[in-house]
């Protein structure tokens, strides 16, 4: 067997492999007596079909196979052996000029391009600078949260007049385009929450309703065609709500209101555990402070955005790009021209920022522990269940839950992805200069 490597520049390369009878004569003879003795053929005992009729029913599968598993084997031994760093996998180069007779006497050739891995030069300094902004809760965001938390915990009343953040429990019939009633139309009884109405003038018009008043409404305007939220009103497909386009008979059923729960020790009790707040300050402290915890993790992604494009951008890295774009297509048939050509360059983008990453972790041993892996599970997790309830889960509760979700092979490597750029950001952070600024929530989503 004899392989070689033709380089074509930089970034490119050919791999040739010539495979010669001796190569595969004893691993194709192996496989047909393996084969031989598996082999359930009327006419035969089992395991005492002859050899030589699996070679002359099966022998050319069976070489076929054995070549391919041996050209596998050979160019990845080569690749590690040599140490050739590529990126994506070698692509088989089709020449219609060779041809074999696959009868155990052919002298194989074989080319693979091979896209070959740029060499990096990244070197972090306190010359590379990076705002580190501090995000604080302004005032209106904070009542908004305050405002949900007391109504998750308050009670459900009915009163006679519909505001602004109530719950219409209504008839609705679909109209024709002088306002009668469609025969067959749609009808629905259904919640329509006014907090989730974005025209302002429609909202007007269903504020101040009582039981059993009656108004038309275009649900389209109303929920600025948000098919999810019409979906759910009128109990259908969220397919069939897109194409709703006439408006709707609302007749009130009933006005639905969340009232806020009272800021007293039995609500605090609830949310913190008891006697760890006793008063609305201290309340408003909890919040302001959990609220701004969340902040945080914003500003850690706002800064890890603008890590990521300073660097891949003022990066001198070079791809295979020609030999990317063919492994792309040859890996994900159903892509399209249009769909590589618009996705290519955040593509691109990506894998330069995976050879900064990967460079840095090299040069400064970075390393990456199941136990960072595990608590960042652990507190992705903690966060998603506080959206549904602010008290904490019990920390064995929790732990039990990360375990089970790491046993998920997706979830366990998004979660190591993310734990390894984690890293690779905090190296960055203690070497780059970072200029901190406070700005105000309301500001700071301007900036993201």
């Amino acid at each position: 067997m004899n392989i070689t490597q033709e380089k074509i520049n930089d970034l490119n390369a050919v791999v040739k492999i010539k495979i010669a009878p001796e190569d595969y004569t004893e691993k194709v003879e192996k496989a047909i007596k393996d084969q031989a003795k598996k082999a359930t053929i009327p006419g035969f005992r089992k395991g005492m079909v002859p050899a030589s009729h699996i070679k002359r029913t099966h022998g050319k599968a069976i070489l076929v196979e054995e070549i391919n598993n041996l050209l596998s084997e050979t160019l990845n031994k080569y690749l590690t052996e040599n140490k050739v760093e590529i990126l994506g996998q070698p692509l088989p180069v089709m020449d219609n000029t060779k041809e074999f007779k696959w009868d155990n006497t052919d002298e194989f050739e074989f080319d693979y391009e091979i896209g070959l891995a740029p060499a990096v030069d990244v070197n972090i300094t306190e010359k590379d600078k990076f705002t580190q902004y501090i995000v604080k809760a302004d005032e209106e965001t904070l009542a908004s949260r305050i405002k949900n938390i007391r109504r998750s915990y308050g009670k459900m009343t009915n009163p006679e007049v519909s505001e602004a953040d109530d719950v219409l429990y209504a008839d609705l019939a679909q109209l024709d385009a002088d306002g009668s009633i469609i025969e067959g139309g749609i009808t629905a009884t259904g919640s329509i929450r006014l907090d989730a109405v974005k025209d302002k003038k429609i909202l007007k018009t269903l504020i101040g309703l009582k039981k059993d008043d009656v108004v038309e409404l275009d649900l389209q305007k109303a929920f600025d065609n948000n098919e999810g939220i019409i979906a759910k009103v009128l109990n259908i497909s969220e397919e069939d709500a897109e194409k709703v386009d006439s408006k709707f008979k609302v007749t009130v059923k009933n006005v639905n209101r969340l009232e806020e729960s009272d800021l007293n020790q039995e609500f605090f009790d609830k949310i913190f555990g008891e006697g760890v707040v006793t008063d609305e300050a201290g309340f408003t402290a909890k919040i302001t402070e959990e609220v701004e915890s969340m902040f945080k993790q914003d500003a850690d992604r706002k800064l890890q955005n603008d890590m990521y494009t300073q660097l891949v951008d003022g990066s001198n890295i070079e791809l295979p790009d020609e030999f990317l774009r063919k492994w792309l297509k040859a890996t994900n048939e159903k892509l399209t021209d249009e769909e590589l050509a618009e996705g290519y360059d955040d593509f691109a983008k990506n894998l330069k920022w995976t050879l900064i990453e990967n460079k840095l972790i090299k040069d400064n041993n970075i390393e990456i522990k199941y136990e960072d892996v595990f608590q960042t599970a652990k507190q992705r997790l903690d966060a998603q269940f506080r959206m549904y309830s602010p008290a904490p889960m019990p920390e064995d509760q929790l732990a039990q839950y990360t375990t089970t979700f790491l046993k998920e092979k997706d979830n366990a490597n998004r979660i190591f992805e993310e734990v390894k750029a984690t890293k690779v950001f905090e190296y960055i952070q203690t070497v780059a200069t970072l200029d901190k600024k406070e700005i105000p929530y309301n500001k700071f989503v301007e900036l993201v």
